[in-house]
């Protein structure tokens, strides 16, 4: 099914509120992305999207790979404007990410690893996970999330802000700098296989593979 929805609220305040609208009426979410400054996406289904106040180069990107009919897996976007789409079999494009992390995404690519999850803040952090390894910006960020592998198995998502990061393993979850409480009580309380995984500030959105969400935005 294919569902586009373009909108252009005239604040963040409206852009959360068009794609909580977009939500509610769809009644399944597999992801979005979500800021408190700059916009924010929804996507559902195979390729449906709900967009609204997102910097012009990630609605472009965003419109052509719906107009090619390409599925949409993840989008990054950050309070600064850098953003990242994962879509189809492998295929990324971005902008102004952290050159560290451009060269571990042209490897993978290069190597043929199927890349599954990244995630990146406006400091230079970033994990990339694929379905054979786990790399992140730095050894303390990559030792931590070791020891999370270690304790609840393989690593399924993960989500770095500027303030925190969440880490999404198969048995359970980790949780570093400043997180919202909700969130961390929800996810230990769910029974969804979380996904994917979003915050900003206060707000944030998990979700399985087949669009059942939690949120609160």
């Amino acid at each position: 099914m294919t569902v586009l929805i373009i909108g252009f609220p005239a604040n963040a305040q409206s852009s959360r509120e068009y794609i909580r609208n977009a939500i509610k009426k769809w009644g399944q979410c597999r992801n979005v992305a979500i800021t408190r400054t700059n916009g924010d996406v929804a996507l559902y289904g195979q390729n449906g999207c709900a967009e609204a106040n997102t910097p012009q180069g990630l609605s472009r990107a965003i419109k052509q790979l719906n107009n090619e009919g390409e599925f949409i897996d993840d989008i990054q976007l950050t309070e600064r404007g850098r953003w990242l789409i994962l879509y189809g079999n492998n295929g990324i494009l971005w902008n102004d990410i952290p050159y560290s992390l451009e060269q571990k995404l042209r490897e993978f690519n290069n190597n043929g690893e199927v890349i599954t999850s990244v995630t990146f803040n406006d400091s230079g952090d970033w994990i990339v996970i694929s379905t054979d390894y786990i790399c992140a910006s730095d050894y303390r960020i990559q030792n931590w999330l070791a020891e999370g592998f270690d304790i609840y198995g393989s690593l399924w998502a993960a989500c770095i802000t500027d303030d925190g990061i969440v880490a999404v393993f198969e048995g359970g979850y980790k949780f570093l700098g400043n997180i919202p409480n909700d969130l961390q009580t929800a996810l230990k309380k769910t029974n969804l296989n979380v996904y994917r995984l979003k915050i900003a500030g206060s707000a944030w959105f998990f979700a399985d593979v087949y669009g059942n969400f939690r949120y609160n935005m």
